[in-house]
């Protein structure tokens, strides 16, 4: 049976369709979470979300919105979840698992869920979402889907990615969890940390593409960093006593802190030595000291790659200027990376450092060895930075063609109208990364 709503309070009556819709945005990850620790199945559990939905589009409009929307949407949707399990097979012993759950939760209508108990879940959720069996684009997909409550086209738009593409990849990755018989839970014991590397993983790659995205016209794309940030949160507070959690936190709170730095009134890159540092958000960059020092403080042995990061992003914050910047100990802290977490990718970033640190040679000779890598066979950046290091030597001619070369291989139009007016700079240094 449907609960009843509860009558608004005297007052205007809050709009119902307005009401619906913002209610659902927000509660649609707890709605998915608790409802498939009943049913097990992530993709049953959002169409059982999505049917609350259609019984609050029905009724509210009716009768008026809940004094508590959120916990009638989960009562909603939990009974439909009970309804369902009483029709499966293994009728007797889920349905006792089910009444003791409804049994300790108590009246719905009364109260929201446990937070304790939505805690519970929607850090399963995290953890079947990002599962390793599922592709690092699938793993993507779904999270925003089901955490950040991004509709399919959303997704497609943020990634420039075909709208059946896109929704191709949930279905697939909704049925590869039921048919891999992936268990709705937070591993313990040796598979929690692989486990827990994907879903940092899958955080960390949402964040990047907004950061800096690989395609299309536009440098950033502000709502997937925000999405990617408030994830890391919740993370956080689900999981308090993991070191990298809070190192992933404080990463993407010091790189976001630079945003409004780092693009023009025409929406073109600005370059990190040319960025008006008055312009980073103080506020992201103290919260990001505070979840640096959490990091630090849950960290049972060397940092981890996350906050390793964080602390080279530290070294940025904490210079007023692009001169003052600790450039020795950023080299050291790449270094650490290095040998923490092995990459291409680190080691051409290490190079920069080393540039500053030490001149442009001994960088050069690091960017030199990184040429055979696969893996950086059609990175941009690789040409790029290459190009930078070329002509602070003085061999222009050389530097141009290393960034025209950057440009015919980067996808996005605002770094290839950068790297091309790079190539045609006749002399002077620019800064790195943005």
């Amino acid at each position: 049976m449907t609960p009843q709503p509860t009558a608004a309070p005297s007052g205007p009556a809050p709009d119902p369709d307005a009401a619906i819709e913002t209610v659902f945005r927000m509660e649609s990850p707890r709605l998915i979470a608790g409802v498939a620790r009943i049913v097990r199945d992530v993709g049953i559990a959002e169409e059982l979300a999505q049917d609350a939905l259609v019984a609050a589009l029905e009724q509210w409009p009716r009768d008026g919105v809940p004094d508590n929307p959120g916990a009638w949407l989960m009562a909603t949707a939990k009974h439909r979840a009970i309804d369902l399990v009483r029709r499966r097979e293994r009728y007797a012993r889920k349905l006792a698992e089910v009444g003791r759950d409804l049994e300790a939760a108590g009246p719905y209508l009364d109260r929201p869920s446990d937070p304790d108990d939505i805690d519970d879940d929607l850090l399963r959720l995290v953890f079947t979402a990002c599962h390793p069996v599922l592709s690092a684009e699938a793993r993507i997909a779904l999270t925003l889907r089901l955490l950040g409550g991004l509709t399919t086209t959303e997704i497609a738009r943020a990634f420039l990615a075909p709208e059946a593409t896109v929704a191709q990849r949930i279905v697939r990755a909704k049925r590869t969890l039921a048919t891999k018989n992936v268990a709705f839970e937070v591993p313990y014991g040796p598979d929690r940390e692989a486990r827990l590397d994907s879903v940092l993983e899958v955080i960390y790659l949402i964040f990047n593409e907004g950061y800096a995205a690989t395609a299309g016209d536009d440098l950033l794309r502000p709502a997937l960093c925000e999405d990617a940030l408030r994830l890391a949160r919740v993370l956080a507070q689900l999981m308090p006593k993991e070191a990298e959690v809070h190192g992933l936190v404080a990463l993407l709170e010091l790189q976001e802190s630079r945003a409004a730095a780092r693009t023009g009134p025409a929406g073109e890159p600005v370059l990190l030595k040319d960025q008006d540092r008055r312009r980073w958000n103080r506020l992201l960059v103290a919260r990001g000291f505070t979840a640096l020092g959490r990091a630090t403080a849950a960290a049972s042995g060397a940092p981890g790659p996350y906050a390793l990061q964080a602390a080279i992003a530290a070294c940025h914050a904490q210079a007023y200027t692009y001169e003052e910047t600790d450039w020795p100990r950023i080299a050291t802290l790449y270094a650490l990376l290095a040998a923490r977490s092995p990459s291409p990718v680190v080691e051409l970033n290490r190079a920069v450092a080393v540039s500053m640190a030490e001149g442009p040679g001994p960088a050069l000779e690091i960017v030199d060895r990184l040429a055979a890598e696969p893996a950086l066979h059609d990175y941009h950046l690789l040409p790029s930075v290459r190009g930078d290091l070329l002509r602070r030597l003085g061999r222009t001619e050389e530097a141009r063609e290393e960034f025209v070369r950057a440009a015919g291989l980067t996808r996005n139009e605002r770094e290839r109208t950068l790297l091309l007016a790079r190539a045609e700079e006749g002399e002077g240094e620019r800064g790195g990364a943005s």
